[in-house]
């Protein structure tokens, strides 16, 4: 059962999910694939041991990277509900942030030209006294703004 699930009251109802973008898979995507031109260069014979070795750590990077995204991104967790905003990092270190609806008086949408072209972003949620900060690589971004400015 997700975190949202497990903390939402009986009259709240959740109006709209926010995900991680699959660009946080970027970076070990383009890492495993420099290690596969590497691997698959032709080369001279004084020198292909030494890219083979090249080659084969870029391949344990890219896949430590491309585990780490998907890890990041399977523990995220962000929520609009009725009555209140809910966000959830981690897995065994646990970071939870929670603003009630009537307490949000602004949402800022950060995109980058790449964020504008793949629809991706962050977003900043200031509040009385407060804020939900670190909601980085949200995919629509402006769709969950809108959601969170609506109620």
């Amino acid at each position: 059962m997700s975190y949202v699930q497990t903390v939402i009251k009986p009259d709240e109802r959740i109006l709209a999910t926010g995900h991680m973008h699959w660009i946080v898979y970027a970076r070990g995507t383009i890492t495993l694939l420099v290690a596969l031109v590497v691997l698959l260069l032709p080369v001279t014979d004084a020198i292909a041991p030494l890219l083979r070795i090249v080659g084969w750590l870029l391949v344990v990077v890219a896949l430590v990277l491309l585990f780490q995204a998907w890890f990041l991104q399977w523990t995220t967790e962000i929520a609009v509900t009725n009555l209140r905003v809910i966000q959830k990092r981690g897995f065994i270190r646990r970071v939870t942030g929670e603003m009630n609806m009537d307490k949000v008086e602004s949402v800022i949408v950060d995109q980058t030209l790449f964020g504008r072209l793949f629809d991706y972003g962050s977003i900043v949620v200031r509040g009385t006294g407060s804020g939900i900060e670190g909601l980085h690589f949200i995919a629509r971004p402006i769709e969950l703004r809108s959601t969170i400015v609506v109620h």
